[in-house]
Order: C-alpha cells, then structure tokens, then sequence
C-alpha cells in the first residue's frame, strides 16, 4: 500500500490541484488529507468537491469544525475567524454537514491520522515538542500516525519499544523498518509555515516502511489574485508567498 498524504489544504484551489497533478505518476493506491481542508483560503466549494472527486480520505480539522458551525472559532486570529465566518456564507448545508461529519481520527492498514493529536482528537492540541507526541505515539493502534496542525514538516521518532527517548527528524527521505513508532506532519498543501512557500505533501509506502516529503511550487500569484478577489483578508495572501 502506498499513501499519499496531504496535510492543511485550507481551500487553496491552485496548491490542490498542481500536487494532485504531480501525483498521478506517483502510482499511490490512496490519498489521505489529515485535515483543515478549509479555511484561510478563498475556494472552500472547490476544494471539497475536488477532494471529494479525488476519493481523498480526511479526518476533521478545527477549521473544518469553525467552517461548517460545529463549534465557535472563539480562540481563533482574528484573520482566522473571519475566513470561516466567510466560509459558512459561502458552504451549502450539504457541505457544512459533511465537514462536521468527517472523523477525527481514522485507522487504516500500516497508519493512523489525526489532525493534532491522536490521544486527544477533540482537543486540537498543537505538537510541537516531544513531550507533546509522547502520549500519541502510546496510544496509536499503528506504528506510524500522521498528523497536520502546525503546517511544519517534521517526523518525531521512537525507535525502541518501551523507550522515553523520542527523536526529532527533518529528513525528506525516512526509513521506518527500524523504527517501532513514528509520528509525522507533511506539513501543508495550502499554507506552508516553514519558510518554503512551495506545497507540501507525503508518500508513506507502507511494505517498505519508507517515508517521502515531496515540495513542489504551485502558482502562488494566481492564488494570492484569488484571495484579494474573495474579500478576505489579504494578509493571507501576503503568507502564501513567503511561506509562513
């Protein structure tokens, strides 16, 4: 089995679309999104039908909680909440409905996805130390589970059963046959925060426990033009293009 899998499209229609089109030679079986497929972006219907057409499997994410009305986005930037007060307007309740519908979390052969955490979905709890992956990577059912959030590729390692001793790695290319577990953001599709504006995603083919990052650029004026056209704020567009 080998997996694609995307992380925090945010309803950016032309980062979507150009890493489905470098997919296609990739011969991946699935494509797995692990959430936020919108907010922040300008094309929210777009994007979930496409995702939709493409059979992409996601779980939900806390934008999708605050764009289909399951919950208040109270703790939001205030950027942030008048995106998906936005989005609601622009949603049908069909497609609320099947935002606030999608799990949060999904177990699948050789890996598991959760948007933050996997220990406490609900919550949306950011990983960004490895004390925050400790009690996730106890309680996957898979060795290998990977998670969005903070738009930051980076791969958190145990490598012996039993052990507290948990690693960090950035590497593009990993080798998991020696790893007992594994967390892994992809970083993000729509809104890169690491400084590299170009779209990010993953391959994890699960029989050879090898894991890809893959960047590729994706035209970013044209999705800035789309973001200014939309109304919301254009500081959002200003982020896409420095990739933060």
């Amino acid at each position: 089995m080998r997996y694609a899998i995307l992380g925090d499209i945010h309803a950016n229609l032309t980062a979507l679309e150009t890493v489905l089109r470098a997919l296609e030679p990739m011969g991946v079986d699935q494509i797995l999104s692990v959430g936020d497929l919108v907010g922040y972006g300008p094309s929210p219907k777009e994007t979930i039908e496409r995702v939709r057409e493409a059979g992409i499997l996601s779980v939900r994410g806390n934008h999708d909680e605050a764009c289909s009305g399951r919950m208040e986005p109270l703790f939001f930037s205030d950027s942030a909440r008048r995106v998906a007060e936005w989005t609601r307007g622009e949603l049908s309740d069909a497609e609320k409905c099947w935002l606030a519908d999608l799990p949060l979390t999904l177990d699948l052969e050789g890996c598991s996805l959760a948007h933050a955490t996997y220990d406490y979905p609900r919550e949306f709890r950011r990983v960004t130390t490895l004390r925050d992956a400790r009690a996730t990577l106890e309680r996957i059912p898979s060795r290998v589970c990977f998670v969005g959030h903070t738009h930051v590729p980076v791969a958190i390692l145990q490598r012996e059963a039993g052990s507290h001793e948990l690693t960090y790695s950035v590497s593009s290319d990993l080798d998991l046959s020696a790893t007992h577990r594994a967390l892994i953001n992809p970083g993000s599709v729509g809104q890169p925060r690491d400084e590299d504006p170009r779209a990010a995603f993953g391959i994890f083919d699960v029989e050879r426990s090898r894991y890809q990052l893959h960047r590729v650029p994706y035209d970013i004026a044209q999705e800035a033009e789309r973001v200014r056209r939309a109304g919301i704020p254009s500081f959002l567009a200003e982020r896409l293009e420095l990739g933060v």
